[in-house]
């Protein structure tokens, strides 16, 4: 008997050539995400630094940097500013002008169509560099852009609204990807039933509500995880203003090269890290409870419908046989 027709699985390989199939991608794996994993949290446990004794002889220290992290005041603010900028550019930024763009361009002529896509997709293509050099040259005080519009030369965006320039500048960056997610998500929904609402007099925010929303709420839930996880671990804020002025925007990825590898306090860097990771798998597994929710309610829903189709039958059935 050959090897092929011995082998249990549905492609013929056997275990042996599916393993040498899969363990180059194993290895990956393993040294560019397992291993950093492990030792980003070994670090997080030693005072190990950049520089000095501690980087030639680090101690193990234990859970010292999780308690002076969760202790600090910067690290406190960092996080609220973080919070601030994924609530602000990526849940009701991104998904919002996302959503209203790809809403737009469904019953605009071709060609404009294609030139607003291909803008949008431009600000998302481009390295992270080149748009945060754009927008610095946007926003300055001396001949910037925005500056020249509005007729206000010696504002400094960056420097009296930190907060809101970099809100502005992820939106700006990032909403392509909700753009594109939601035209699709959109081009599924059947015209049938939003002509059926519109003959029937349904405006447009009750057409969303009844119909477009009940089609599209696993892909808002996608876009939401998605953008932001993204949005929280983007270092875009420090091409911008390095963290700046005074530590306002200060997000939690730039506090961290800050603290780790500008302060060179790497085993404190790596503590933060760590709690970041939790973070992520917590939104993580608040999405996949969610989708679990909404899969559960739509088999439901789906088994009522069908419950109600064959009483339907039933008593159309039994009135038939009561004529005859």
């Amino acid at each position: 008997m050959s090897a092929a027709s011995g082998a249990s699985d549905a492609a013929g390989l056997g275990r042996a050539r599916a393993v040498a199939f899969v363990t180059p991608a194993f290895l990956l794996i393993a040294a560019f995400l397992v291993f950093p994993a492990v030792w980003t949290i070994w670090l997080g446990m030693t005072d190990f630094r950049l520089t000095g004794a501690q980087a030639a002889d680090p101690k193990f220290v234990g859970l010292d940097n999780y308690r002076a992290a969760l202790a600090d005041p910067a690290f406190h603010n960092s996080l609220w500013l973080t919070i601030v900028f994924v609530f602000g550019s990526a849940i009701v930024g991104q998904s919002v002008l996302g959503f209203l763009i790809a809403w737009t361009m469904r019953s605009v002529p071709k060609a404009v169509k294609a030139i607003v896509e291909t803008l949008v997709l431009m600000a998302w293509i481009l390295p992270s560099s080149i748009v945060a050099f754009l927008w610095v040259a946007f926003l300055n005080n001396n001949g910037g852009t925005l500056g020249t519009i509005l007729n206000t030369p010696d504002t400094a965006w960056l420097l009296e609204y930190p907060m809101a320039s970099i809100i502005i500048y992820n939106t700006w960056r990032g909403t392509a990807f909700s753009m594109l997610l939601f035209s699709a998500a959109l081009g599924a929904v059947p015209p049938s039933q939003l002509e059926t609402a519109r003959l029937a007099g349904a405006s447009t925010l009750q057409q969303f509500r009844d119909v477009v929303f009940p089609h599209i709420r696993g892909h808002i839930l996608t876009n939401t995880l998605l953008i932001s996880l993204w949005t929280f671990n983007d270092f875009g804020p420090y091409l911008l203003t390095a963290g700046g002025p005074d530590h306002a925007t200060e997000t939690l990825p730039v506090f961290i090269y800050l603290r780790a590898l500008y302060g060179g306090e790497l085993g404190y860097g790596s503590a933060i890290s760590f709690i970041m990771l939790l973070i992520n798998l917590v939104i993580a597994l608040l999405y996949i409870r969610l989708l679990r929710e909404r899969r559960t309610a739509n088999r439901s829903m789906d088994a009522d419908d069908a419950k109600a189709e064959a009483d339907e039958v039933l008593t159309a059935a039994e009135a038939r046989n009561v004529g005859q």
